[in-house]
């Protein structure tokens, strides 16, 4: 299966190198000294600029704000949005929350892990697709809803969401 994107959403490189890594870093560090209350807007920082938070970064990360390494790795693995590892190419966020639910929304999820090859948390065989739970996506009257790279979509029925991803698949082949 062809990889998706949606190049109207601005990704960063998920090949982001040790170089880039260590200099976002040293930017994140100088601007955001190390007060440990600074630690999750470097994280965010740190994924949004390289796409994840490298573990090999940890030490460096928890050394600089006076922290063990558990309580750095704590906080990365508490919050769902932190990602160890480099994202899929395309991210399809399936919303879990009521209102989405009670439109279709369950059947919609067991649709997408069907179509993608994969669970929620999971990857498709050939690594382009990520399925996510997201918990309210604001379209609460237009259920179900879901995100394709970011950009939300409503109403989405099970046949929607297969154009939905082949438009995107479209998308990538340009």
């Amino acid at each position: 299966m062809p990889a998706v994107a949606n190049p109207a959403v601005a990704t960063p490189s998920v090949q982001a190198t040790q170089a880039a890594v260590d200099s976002i870093l040293a930017g994140l560090f100088a601007r955001l000294g190390d007060r440990q209350d600074q630690l999750l807007p470097m994280l965010h920082g740190l994924q949004d600029s390289a796409g994840y938070i490298p573990p090999d970064r940890v030490p460096a990360i928890a050394a600089h704000f006076n922290l063990s390494r558990a309580e750095v790795h704590g906080v990365i693995t508490f919050y769902h949005y932190f990602r160890t590892e480099p994202p899929p190419r395309c991210v399809v966020q399936v919303c879990r929350a009521e209102a989405c639910q009670s439109m279709g929304g369950d059947s919609l999820l067991e649709h997408a892990e069907r179509t993608l090859g994969c669970g929620l948390h999971g990857r498709s065989a050939d690594g382009a697709f990520g399925l996510e739970p997201v918990y309210c996506l604001g379209q609460c009257a237009s259920a179900p809803a879901l995100t394709i790279n970011e950009a939300v979509f409503a109403r989405v029925s099970p046949a929607r969401f297969d154009a939905l991803v082949a438009a995107a698949m479209r998308r990538e082949a340009v």
